[in-house]
């Protein structure tokens, strides 16, 4: 269980920012204390922001009252939310804010649900609660409440430490969320020149996404749509708009992505391990199925694209150890589509003989007949499931508290 602890001057800011979440039915209010019951759903904030006040102005001096909590407990714990609600409890009353009035907010607006709890810092007589070591505190109070429930031990190292890729298993149910937990560190640490790179890639771990266009309102959008594939690459299940996972997989996040990836790529010189090690595949393996597992030995799986007729119209490799991703021709002519056609029809021929012509322009089939076990091992991609919108409103709150202390 990890928590996250801000402090700011702003109220309003900290309780409109949990209710839009509720008003957009992604959380709900799971348990208060020494709160009023607002009489109305669309007035709620007025009436939570009565429950502080009175604590708030009997310390004018304090800078920044308000204090914002959130309690992310390991995705795969199970806890009911009359356990939550106790947790809550629990963890305000070991910090010191036990008497003090709060709210607090179960979030499942991504793939892992997680609490916000709202709270202020300086008690009804006008004095500022105790926050010497409150991390450290906190931190304590976290391991106390894992022993007690039973739940998955955790700190900070834990939470952002790297974990293996799964492949969606789309008879597994919740496929938001395992798309989510492939998306989004591939999108953060993959470096591609091109959507059809970046679909290939995901191709490997039963994901699809297609570019969508269009008009809205008289204005043109792109979009992305995520969906899983069953073991044979069709489409299983239905089209999940990128919004539904973050900005951080979304059109415009891949475009910067790929402007970034070809830099990263030449300065870096990416290509360089790639070609020496499947140049020399192509010269030591007689066969396809050679090859391939000659290059997933060097941490490199390849996709080949065929039509019906089993002529191989494109390839592309992904090297997991750089995390970068070629199709073919852009390592050379020698690693083309054309060259290994050639190449597994004509084993006699050598690298240097192979010619190229125009590929054929097919709907893209991936066809690899690599073992995704073995390549699972090979992965170590970070996958630590974060709102990117939570973390942008917590940075609010601390610029906030940084131009209140310069005044």
């Amino acid at each position: 269980m990890v928590t996250k602890i801000s402090s700011g001057s702003s109220l309003y800011s900290v309780l409109a920012y949990n209710q839009e979440k509720v008003n957009k039915e992604k959380a709900r209010v799971l348990f208060s204390q020494r709160i009023i019951e607002p009489l109305e759903k669309n007035n709620c904030i007025g009436d939570y922001t009565r429950s502080f006040e009175s604590y708030i102005l009997a310390n004018k001096k304090t800078e920044n009252p308000i204090l914002h909590i959130s309690i992310n407990p390991d995705p795969e714990d199970v806890i009911s939310d009359e356990q939550l609600s106790e947790i809550a409890q629990e963890y305000m009353q070991g910090l010191g804010y036990g008497d003090q009035p709060f709210l607090v907010y179960k979030h499942e607006d991504i793939d892992r649900y997680h609490l916000h709890i709202v709270s202020v810092k300086v008690d009804e007589a006008g004095k500022m609660i105790n926050d010497s070591f409150q991390h450290r505190r906190s931190m304590d109070i976290c391991r106390k409440i894992e022993q007690k429930y039973g739940l998955i031990q955790a700190d900070k190292k834990r939470y952002k430490e790297t974990l293996p890729l799964r492949v969606v298993r789309y008879e597994d149910g919740e496929i938001k969320r395992q798309i989510a937990n492939v998306i989004r560190p591939v999108m953060r640490t993959y470096h591609f020149h091109s959507i059809l790179e970046y679909k290939a890639l995901l191709s490997l771990y039963n994901v699809n996404v297609d570019e969508v266009r269009g008009e809205s309102k008289g204005e043109m959008y792109h979009g992305l749509v995520y969906s899983a594939t069953n073991r044979k690459g069709k489409k299983a299940g239905p089209a999940l708009k990128s919004s539904l996972f973050g900005k951080s997989v979304g059109h415009k996040a891949l475009q910067k992505q790929i402007e970034k990836s070809g830099e990263i790529i030449q300065n870096r010189r990416l290509k360089e391990r790639s070609k020496s090690i499947i140049a020399h595949a192509m010269q030591s393996c007689k066969n396809r199925n050679d090859f391939e597992k000659e290059l997933i030995k060097n941490g490199i799986s390849v996709l080949f694209r065929q039509n019906e007729s089993g002529r191989i119209y494109g390839v592309t490799f992904i090297d997991h150890k750089q995390k970068v991703v070629f199709n073919g021709s852009r390592l050379g002519k020698a690693f083309s589509a054309n060259a290994f056609h050639e190449k597994f029809n004509n084993p006699e021929q050598t690298i240097g003989e192979i010619t190229s012509t125009k590929q054929e322009q097919t709907p893209n089939q991936y066809d690899s007949t690599s073992s995704i076990e073995n390549l699972t091992r090979l992965l170590g991609i970070e996958n630590r499931g974060e709102n990117l919108e939570e973390e942008a409103f917590i940075r609010r709150i601390k610029r906030k508290k940084r131009r209140g202390f310069r005044k």
